[in-house]
């Protein structure tokens, strides 16, 4: 079976900007469950240290290590109609992140044109950019401003993190690392019973 261990946050990840937006944050303090919580498990797929795979079915971001092994985090996903999937890399990466919502989501939601960084701003304390053969492809994964949707499928296609989580993924990952967005029930979720015959060991 799969094994994990809890890997806690450091603080010393932390800059004297995030301690002092992180610490006025307008949000409760969310309680993530256990399962959503960022843990080293063991890591059964092929792609390379230092790659990020999401798996939306399941609600998981894993950060691949050597020997077997990611970190794993707890993500919310894109809504079914609005999600997102293939390989991609890491374009570019940004603290305290402004956001200015595409045209699509103005349609959508009623929404400021612009929103400054802060704690407040949707994108949370980072956000990788998804390039595509040089281009912005304007999917993100990104901290947010509603930790308590973590596991849940209702953003508008981009991947949100915890803000710590996305403090740690952001210390972790370099430009040009490659991101790979698996497609529904091609991961590890009970929605596809071949990987988890091969987590579980099966045929």
């Amino acid at each position: 079976m799969q094994s994990s261990t809890l890997s806690p946050v450091a603080e010393t990840q932390f800059n004297a900007r995030d301690k002092k937006l992180l610490a006025n944050a307008p949000y409760a303090q969310a309680s993530i469950p256990e399962f959503y919580k960022r843990h080293i498990v063991t890591y059964h797929r092929k792609e390379a240290p230092g790659t990020v795979v999401v798996d939306s079915d399941a609600r998981f971001l894993y950060f691949v290590l050597p020997e077997g092994q990611a970190i794993r985090y707890g993500v919310t996903v894109g809504e079914e109609a609005l999600s997102w999937s293939g390989v991609a890399k890491i374009g570019s990466k940004m603290e305290w992140p402004t956001w200015t919502p595409t045209a699509d989501i103005k349609k959508r939601l009623d929404v400021p044109s612009f929103v400054g960084p802060g704690p407040h701003n949707p994108m949370g304390a980072r956000a990788l950019y998804l390039f595509d053969n040089g281009r912005d492809t304007l999917y993100r994964i990104h901290g947010t401003n509603q930790p308590e949707y973590i596991g849940s499928a209702i953003s508008s296609g981009c991947i949100r993190m915890t803000n710590e989580d996305a403090i740690d993924l952001y210390n972790r990952v370099k430009i040009g690392s490659m991101a790979v967005v698996l497609a529904p029930k091609q991961g590890d979720s009970p929605t596809n019973p071949q990987q988890m015959a091969n987590i579980f060991g099966g045929d």
